[in-house]
Protein backbone atom coordinates (compact mmCIF):
# COMPACT_ATOMS: atom_id res chain seq x y z
CA UNK A 1 0.00 0.00 0.00
CA UNK A 2 1.33 3.13 -0.92
CA UNK A 3 0.97 6.44 0.87
CA UNK A 4 -2.05 8.71 0.28
CA UNK A 5 0.00 11.88 0.05
CA UNK A 6 -0.15 13.07 -3.20
CA UNK A 7 -0.70 16.11 -5.33
CA UNK A 8 -3.67 14.87 -6.85
CA UNK A 9 -5.95 11.57 -6.10
CA UNK A 10 -7.79 10.14 -8.83
CA UNK A 11 -10.48 7.92 -7.66
CA UNK A 12 -11.22 5.01 -10.61
CA UNK A 13 -9.10 3.61 -12.93
CA UNK A 14 -10.83 2.96 -16.38
CA UNK A 15 -10.12 4.56 -19.27
CA UNK A 16 -11.35 8.17 -17.81
CA UNK A 17 -9.05 8.24 -14.68
CA UNK A 18 -5.93 5.96 -16.61
CA UNK A 19 -6.30 9.21 -19.16
CA UNK A 20 -6.47 11.96 -16.46
CA UNK A 21 -3.19 10.55 -14.64
CA UNK A 22 -0.88 10.48 -17.53
CA UNK A 23 -1.62 13.53 -18.69
CA UNK A 24 -1.22 15.48 -15.01
CA UNK A 25 1.79 13.09 -14.90
CA UNK A 26 3.26 14.44 -18.14
CA UNK A 27 2.77 18.24 -16.38
CA UNK A 28 4.72 16.76 -13.20
CA UNK A 29 2.61 16.03 -11.00
CA UNK A 30 2.77 13.38 -8.02
CA UNK A 31 -0.77 11.48 -8.66
CA UNK A 32 -1.65 8.64 -7.05
CA UNK A 33 -4.76 6.43 -8.68
CA UNK A 34 -7.32 3.87 -6.72
CA UNK A 35 -9.83 1.59 -8.20
CA UNK A 36 -11.35 -1.54 -5.91
CA UNK A 37 -10.98 -3.32 -9.06
CA UNK A 38 -7.54 -5.34 -10.36
CA UNK A 39 -6.64 -4.56 -14.17
CA UNK A 40 -7.16 -5.02 -17.24
CA UNK A 41 -10.36 -3.68 -16.09
CA UNK A 42 -13.37 -4.32 -18.99
CA UNK A 43 -16.95 -2.65 -19.61
CA UNK A 44 -19.60 -2.95 -22.42
CA UNK A 45 -18.74 -0.84 -25.01
CA UNK A 46 -18.43 -0.52 -29.12
CA UNK A 47 -15.04 -0.51 -28.38
CA UNK A 48 -14.57 1.41 -31.81
CA UNK A 49 -12.16 4.77 -31.48
CA UNK A 50 -12.94 7.06 -33.43
CA UNK A 51 -10.19 9.68 -35.48
CA UNK A 52 -10.51 12.40 -32.92
CA UNK A 53 -10.19 9.60 -30.24
CA UNK A 54 -6.76 8.73 -31.87
CA UNK A 55 -5.50 11.76 -32.10
CA UNK A 56 -6.58 12.89 -28.33
CA UNK A 57 -4.52 9.45 -27.44
CA UNK A 58 -1.29 10.53 -29.16
CA UNK A 59 -0.87 13.46 -27.11
CA UNK A 60 -1.44 10.78 -24.42
CA UNK A 61 1.69 9.03 -25.61
CA UNK A 62 -0.37 6.21 -26.30
CA UNK A 63 -0.11 4.72 -30.24
CA UNK A 64 -2.13 2.52 -31.74
CA UNK A 65 -1.73 0.45 -34.52
CA UNK A 66 -3.34 -2.32 -36.65
CA UNK A 67 -0.98 -5.16 -34.23
CA UNK A 68 -3.74 -3.58 -31.61
CA UNK A 69 -6.84 -4.04 -33.27
CA UNK A 70 -8.48 -3.26 -36.75
CA UNK A 71 -9.04 -0.16 -38.47
CA UNK A 72 -11.78 1.52 -40.45
CA UNK A 73 -12.17 3.42 -42.65
CA UNK A 74 -16.02 5.17 -42.28
CA UNK A 75 -19.12 4.84 -40.69
CA UNK A 76 -21.96 2.97 -42.61
CA UNK A 77 -25.96 3.36 -41.57
CA UNK A 78 -28.17 0.56 -42.60
CA UNK A 79 -31.71 -0.13 -42.31
CA UNK A 80 -34.13 -2.67 -44.09
CA UNK A 81 -34.28 -0.30 -47.29
CA UNK A 82 -31.44 1.69 -47.61
CA UNK A 83 -27.43 1.88 -46.96
CA UNK A 84 -25.30 4.86 -47.10
CA UNK A 85 -21.25 5.06 -46.16
CA UNK A 86 -18.78 7.98 -45.76
CA UNK A 87 -15.11 8.04 -45.00
CA UNK A 88 -13.44 9.95 -42.66
CA UNK A 89 -12.22 13.17 -43.76
CA UNK A 90 -9.32 12.97 -41.38
CA UNK A 91 -7.76 9.27 -41.72
CA UNK A 92 -9.12 6.15 -40.06
CA UNK A 93 -10.39 4.95 -36.81
CA UNK A 94 -9.68 1.67 -34.83
CA UNK A 95 -11.56 -0.88 -33.47
CA UNK A 96 -9.39 -2.48 -30.50
CA UNK A 97 -10.82 -4.87 -27.06
CA UNK A 98 -11.56 -2.25 -24.38
CA UNK A 99 -8.99 -4.32 -22.13
CA UNK A 100 -6.49 -3.93 -24.76
CA UNK A 101 -7.01 -0.51 -24.79
CA UNK A 102 -6.89 -0.31 -21.16
CA UNK A 103 -3.14 -2.21 -20.89
CA UNK A 104 -1.88 0.62 -23.20
CA UNK A 105 -2.89 3.34 -20.94
CA UNK A 106 -1.96 1.17 -17.35
CA UNK A 107 1.59 0.92 -19.48
CA UNK A 108 2.15 4.69 -20.62
CA UNK A 109 0.88 5.40 -16.42
CA UNK A 110 3.44 2.94 -15.16
CA UNK A 111 6.33 4.14 -17.70
CA UNK A 112 5.63 7.80 -16.40
CA UNK A 113 5.41 7.23 -12.67
CA UNK A 114 1.92 6.94 -11.70
CA UNK A 115 1.14 5.57 -8.27
CA UNK A 116 -1.31 3.00 -7.90
CA UNK A 117 -3.76 1.62 -5.55
CA UNK A 118 -5.67 -1.49 -6.75
CA UNK A 119 -8.16 -3.77 -5.32
CA UNK A 120 -8.60 -1.10 -2.13
CA UNK A 121 -11.85 0.06 -2.21
CA UNK A 122 -12.64 3.92 -1.51
CA UNK A 123 -14.04 4.74 1.88
CA UNK A 124 -16.21 7.83 1.37
CA UNK A 125 -18.28 8.65 4.71
CA UNK A 126 -21.56 11.27 4.08
CA UNK A 127 -19.85 14.24 5.82
CA UNK A 128 -19.09 16.67 3.61
CA UNK A 129 -15.75 17.78 5.61
CA UNK A 130 -14.28 14.94 6.27
CA UNK A 131 -11.85 13.41 3.51
CA UNK A 132 -12.19 9.65 1.87
CA UNK A 133 -9.86 7.41 3.02
CA UNK A 134 -8.25 4.58 1.19
CA UNK A 135 -7.41 1.18 3.38
CA UNK A 136 -8.02 3.59 6.58
CA UNK A 137 -5.30 6.11 5.56
CA UNK A 138 -7.16 9.95 4.92
CA UNK A 139 -6.38 10.63 1.54
CA UNK A 140 -3.93 14.37 1.48
CA UNK A 141 -3.97 15.88 -1.62
CA UNK A 142 -3.91 19.19 -3.67
CA UNK A 143 -6.63 18.05 -6.47
CA UNK A 144 -8.85 15.21 -6.01
CA UNK A 145 -10.34 13.45 -9.07
CA UNK A 146 -14.13 11.73 -9.73
CA UNK A 147 -13.32 9.13 -12.14
CA UNK A 148 -15.09 6.78 -10.60
CA UNK A 149 -18.46 6.35 -13.65
CA UNK A 150 -21.86 7.40 -14.08
CA UNK A 151 -22.53 6.25 -10.22
CA UNK A 152 -20.38 8.36 -9.02
CA UNK A 153 -19.41 8.45 -5.52
CA UNK A 154 -17.62 11.57 -5.57
CA UNK A 155 -19.82 13.69 -7.33
CA UNK A 156 -21.98 12.82 -4.67
CA UNK A 157 -19.87 13.74 -1.94
CA UNK A 158 -18.72 16.51 -3.51
CA UNK A 159 -22.58 17.79 -3.72
CA UNK A 160 -22.38 17.68 -7.48
CA UNK A 161 -25.43 15.47 -8.74
CA UNK A 162 -27.69 18.02 -9.66
CA UNK A 163 -28.14 16.88 -13.08
CA UNK A 164 -30.40 16.59 -16.28
CA UNK A 165 -31.12 13.13 -17.53
CA UNK A 166 -31.82 13.26 -21.42
CA UNK A 167 -32.22 9.92 -22.46
CA UNK A 168 -31.92 6.06 -20.99
CA UNK A 169 -31.23 3.19 -22.87
CA UNK A 170 -30.11 -0.31 -22.52
CA UNK A 171 -26.87 -1.50 -24.08
CA UNK A 172 -25.40 -4.79 -24.66
CA UNK A 173 -21.58 -6.49 -25.47
CA UNK A 174 -20.41 -9.86 -27.32
CA UNK A 175 -17.41 -10.82 -29.62
CA UNK A 176 -18.12 -12.70 -32.36
CA UNK A 177 -15.20 -15.05 -34.07
CA UNK A 178 -15.68 -13.62 -38.08
CA UNK A 179 -14.01 -11.99 -40.68
CA UNK A 180 -14.80 -8.28 -40.79
CA UNK A 181 -16.85 -7.94 -43.83
CA UNK A 182 -16.72 -4.20 -44.06
CA UNK A 183 -13.86 -1.58 -43.50
CA UNK A 184 -16.68 0.43 -41.96
CA UNK A 185 -17.66 0.73 -38.86
CA UNK A 186 -21.63 -0.44 -39.36
CA UNK A 187 -24.52 0.78 -37.60
CA UNK A 188 -27.77 -1.23 -38.25
CA UNK A 189 -30.88 0.35 -37.47
CA UNK A 190 -34.09 -2.63 -36.88
CA UNK A 191 -37.31 -2.01 -34.73
CA UNK A 192 -35.88 -2.37 -31.58
CA UNK A 193 -32.62 -0.94 -31.46
CA UNK A 194 -29.32 -0.48 -33.17
CA UNK A 195 -26.31 -2.95 -33.87
CA UNK A 196 -22.98 -1.79 -34.20
CA UNK A 197 -20.51 -3.82 -35.99
CA UNK A 198 -16.92 -2.95 -34.94
CA UNK A 199 -13.99 -4.71 -36.38
CA UNK A 200 -11.43 -5.42 -33.71
CA UNK A 201 -8.89 -8.06 -35.32
CA UNK A 202 -8.49 -9.89 -38.89
CA UNK A 203 -11.36 -12.43 -37.48
CA UNK A 204 -13.08 -10.93 -34.96
CA UNK A 205 -15.88 -8.07 -34.81
CA UNK A 206 -17.36 -6.62 -31.34
CA UNK A 207 -21.00 -6.43 -31.70
CA UNK A 208 -22.84 -3.64 -29.65
CA UNK A 209 -26.54 -2.69 -29.82
CA UNK A 210 -28.58 -0.13 -28.16
CA UNK A 211 -32.55 -0.31 -27.08
CA UNK A 212 -35.30 1.58 -25.28
CA UNK A 213 -37.17 -1.48 -24.34
CA UNK A 214 -36.28 -2.73 -21.05
CA UNK A 215 -36.39 -7.30 -20.96
CA UNK A 216 -34.15 -7.18 -24.57
CA UNK A 217 -30.90 -9.41 -24.52
CA UNK A 218 -28.18 -8.88 -27.78
CA UNK A 219 -29.81 -11.39 -29.93
CA UNK A 220 -33.33 -10.30 -29.78
CA UNK A 221 -32.31 -6.58 -31.48
CA UNK A 222 -29.85 -8.95 -33.93
CA UNK A 223 -32.70 -11.24 -34.82
CA UNK A 224 -34.98 -8.33 -35.51
CA UNK A 225 -32.27 -7.31 -38.45
CA UNK A 226 -32.06 -9.82 -40.94
CA UNK A 227 -29.02 -9.38 -42.11
CA UNK A 228 -27.21 -9.41 -38.85
CA UNK A 229 -29.45 -12.43 -37.97
CA UNK A 230 -28.28 -14.20 -40.84
CA UNK A 231 -24.46 -13.12 -41.12
CA UNK A 232 -24.03 -14.24 -37.69
CA UNK A 233 -25.96 -17.36 -37.49
CA UNK A 234 -22.95 -19.65 -37.82
CA UNK A 235 -20.21 -17.54 -36.05
CA UNK A 236 -19.11 -18.58 -32.14
CA UNK A 237 -19.55 -15.89 -29.88
CA UNK A 238 -15.71 -15.44 -28.68
CA UNK A 239 -16.60 -13.29 -24.78
CA UNK A 240 -19.65 -13.69 -22.60
CA UNK A 241 -22.49 -10.94 -23.39
CA UNK A 242 -22.47 -8.04 -21.28
CA UNK A 243 -25.01 -5.31 -20.75
CA UNK A 244 -25.07 -1.86 -19.17
CA UNK A 245 -26.88 1.67 -19.22
CA UNK A 246 -26.37 4.21 -21.53
CA UNK A 247 -27.27 7.48 -20.54
CA UNK A 248 -27.64 11.03 -21.35
CA UNK A 249 -26.65 13.17 -18.51
CA UNK A 250 -25.57 16.65 -18.43
CA UNK A 251 -24.34 18.48 -15.06
CA UNK A 252 -25.26 21.76 -13.44
CA UNK A 253 -21.34 22.11 -12.47
CA UNK A 254 -18.20 19.48 -13.07
CA UNK A 255 -16.02 20.81 -9.99
CA UNK A 256 -16.06 22.54 -6.35
CA UNK A 257 -13.04 23.51 -4.37
CA UNK A 258 -10.27 21.66 -4.86
CA UNK A 259 -12.67 18.42 -6.60
CA UNK A 260 -13.51 17.98 -10.25
CA UNK A 261 -15.52 15.31 -12.17
CA UNK A 262 -13.96 13.23 -15.45
CA UNK A 263 -15.55 10.88 -17.75
CA UNK A 264 -18.87 9.35 -17.40
CA UNK A 265 -19.06 10.65 -13.72
CA UNK A 266 -19.08 14.12 -14.77
CA UNK A 267 -21.47 13.63 -17.67
CA UNK A 268 -22.57 11.63 -20.66
CA UNK A 269 -23.87 10.97 -23.91
CA UNK A 270 -25.81 7.90 -25.39
CA UNK A 271 -23.40 5.29 -26.82
CA UNK A 272 -25.08 5.82 -29.97
CA UNK A 273 -22.46 8.65 -30.79
CA UNK A 274 -19.87 6.27 -30.35
CA UNK A 275 -17.85 9.40 -28.47
CA UNK A 276 -17.48 8.48 -24.91
CA UNK A 277 -13.65 7.78 -25.04
CA UNK A 278 -12.75 10.78 -26.87
CA UNK A 279 -14.37 12.23 -25.02
CA UNK A 280 -12.99 11.55 -21.60
CA UNK A 281 -9.54 11.52 -23.38
CA UNK A 282 -10.43 15.87 -24.32
CA UNK A 283 -11.37 16.18 -20.64
CA UNK A 284 -7.82 14.83 -19.55
CA UNK A 285 -6.39 16.87 -21.26
CA UNK A 286 -8.04 20.10 -20.06
CA UNK A 287 -7.72 19.08 -16.83
CA UNK A 288 -4.52 18.75 -17.09
CA UNK A 289 -4.19 22.18 -18.42
CA UNK A 290 -6.55 23.88 -16.04
CA UNK A 291 -4.34 22.49 -13.01
CA UNK A 292 -1.28 23.45 -14.87
CA UNK A 293 -2.31 26.98 -14.33
CA UNK A 294 -2.84 26.83 -11.01
CA UNK A 295 -1.21 27.10 -7.85
CA UNK A 296 1.19 24.40 -6.68
CA UNK A 297 1.93 24.19 -3.18
CA UNK A 298 0.99 21.47 -0.66
CA UNK A 299 -2.09 21.55 1.16
CA UNK A 300 -4.30 18.90 3.00
CA UNK A 301 -7.17 17.30 1.40
CA UNK A 302 -9.58 20.64 0.95
CA UNK A 303 -13.20 20.94 2.14
CA UNK A 304 -15.30 20.33 -1.45
CA UNK A 305 -18.01 22.67 -0.61
CA UNK A 306 -15.05 25.60 -0.19
CA UNK A 307 -12.98 27.23 -3.30
CA UNK A 308 -10.70 29.83 -1.28
CA UNK A 309 -8.05 27.82 -1.19
CA UNK A 310 -7.44 27.18 -4.48
CA UNK A 311 -8.65 30.59 -6.23
CA UNK A 312 -9.32 29.93 -10.17
CA UNK A 313 -6.98 26.66 -10.54
CA UNK A 314 -10.30 24.79 -11.89
CA UNK A 315 -11.75 27.22 -13.72
CA UNK A 316 -10.74 26.73 -16.91
CA UNK A 317 -11.78 22.89 -16.84
CA UNK A 318 -15.15 24.49 -15.36
CA UNK A 319 -15.39 27.12 -17.75
CA UNK A 320 -14.81 24.24 -20.90
CA UNK A 321 -16.13 21.19 -20.10
CA UNK A 322 -19.86 21.76 -21.23
CA UNK A 323 -18.15 23.04 -24.68
CA UNK A 324 -16.51 19.27 -25.04
CA UNK A 325 -19.65 17.82 -24.55
CA UNK A 326 -22.11 20.13 -26.63
CA UNK A 327 -21.71 18.87 -30.24
CA UNK A 328 -21.75 14.81 -28.85
CA UNK A 329 -24.53 15.23 -27.07
CA UNK A 330 -26.40 17.66 -30.07
CA UNK A 331 -25.70 14.34 -32.26
CA UNK A 332 -27.05 12.68 -29.52
CA UNK A 333 -30.36 14.12 -29.72
CA UNK A 334 -30.35 14.05 -33.32
CA UNK A 335 -29.96 9.97 -33.77
CA UNK A 336 -32.53 9.31 -30.87
CA UNK A 337 -34.84 11.24 -32.80
CA UNK A 338 -34.79 9.14 -35.39
CA UNK A 339 -34.65 6.15 -33.39
CA UNK A 340 -37.85 7.38 -31.52
CA UNK A 341 -39.74 7.86 -34.85
CA UNK A 342 -39.29 5.10 -37.75
CA UNK A 343 -40.79 7.13 -40.21
CA UNK A 344 -38.66 9.83 -40.01
CA UNK A 345 -35.48 7.45 -39.69
CA UNK A 346 -36.62 5.59 -43.01
CA UNK A 347 -36.87 9.22 -44.61
CA UNK A 348 -33.43 10.51 -43.12
CA UNK A 349 -31.75 7.48 -44.48
CA UNK A 350 -33.52 7.34 -48.10
CA UNK A 351 -32.14 10.79 -48.17
CA UNK A 352 -28.85 9.89 -47.47
CA UNK A 353 -28.55 7.11 -49.32
CA UNK A 354 -30.12 9.05 -52.23
CA UNK A 355 -27.30 12.10 -52.02
CA UNK A 356 -23.92 9.88 -50.02
CA UNK A 357 -22.64 14.21 -50.01
CA UNK A 358 -24.48 15.20 -47.61
CA UNK A 359 -24.22 11.72 -45.02
CA UNK A 360 -20.22 12.54 -45.83
CA UNK A 361 -20.55 16.20 -44.57
CA UNK A 362 -22.87 14.83 -41.62
CA UNK A 363 -20.46 12.94 -40.70
CA UNK A 364 -17.87 15.12 -40.93
CA UNK A 365 -20.05 17.44 -38.15
CA UNK A 366 -20.02 13.60 -35.56
CA UNK A 367 -16.26 13.69 -35.60
CA UNK A 368 -15.69 17.47 -35.02
CA UNK A 369 -14.41 18.60 -39.27
CA UNK A 370 -17.07 20.55 -39.75
CA UNK A 371 -19.74 22.64 -37.70
CA UNK A 372 -22.83 21.91 -37.05
CA UNK A 373 -24.24 25.77 -37.76
CA UNK A 374 -22.15 25.71 -41.01
CA UNK A 375 -23.56 22.34 -41.85
CA UNK A 376 -27.21 23.70 -41.33
CA UNK A 377 -26.06 26.70 -43.43
CA UNK A 378 -25.14 25.01 -46.09
CA UNK A 379 -27.09 22.18 -46.43
CA UNK A 380 -30.28 22.34 -43.76
CA UNK A 381 -32.71 23.70 -46.95
CA UNK A 382 -31.79 21.04 -49.05
CA UNK A 383 -32.16 18.64 -46.22
CA UNK A 384 -35.68 19.42 -45.26
CA UNK A 385 -37.06 19.85 -48.54
CA UNK A 386 -35.80 16.42 -49.16
CA UNK A 387 -37.28 14.95 -46.00
CA UNK A 388 -40.19 17.19 -46.71
CA UNK A 389 -40.78 16.27 -50.07
CA UNK A 390 -44.03 13.39 -51.05
CA UNK A 391 -42.50 10.51 -51.66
Amino acid sequence: MCSTHCDVFIAGAGPAGLAAAIALRQRGADVLLADARRPPIDKPCGEGLMPNARHALIQLGVQLDSHDGAEFTGILFASDQSRVAADFPNGPGIGVRRTTLHTHLLNRAQDLGVRFSWNTPLVIKPVPKEPPTLAGEPITCKWLIGADGAASRIRAWAGLDSADLRSRRFGFRAHYRIAPWSTYVEVHWGPLGQAYITPIGPEEVCISAMSRHAGLRLTDILNSIPFLRDKLAAAPTTSTERGSLTVTRRLRRVTRGNVALIGDASGSVDAITGEGLALAFRQALLLADSLDRGPRRHSAAQDPHTSHNQPGSLALYESRHAAILALPQRMASLLLLLDRHPRLRARTLRVFAARPALFREFLAVHVGEQTLPRFVLHHGAELGTLLLAPR
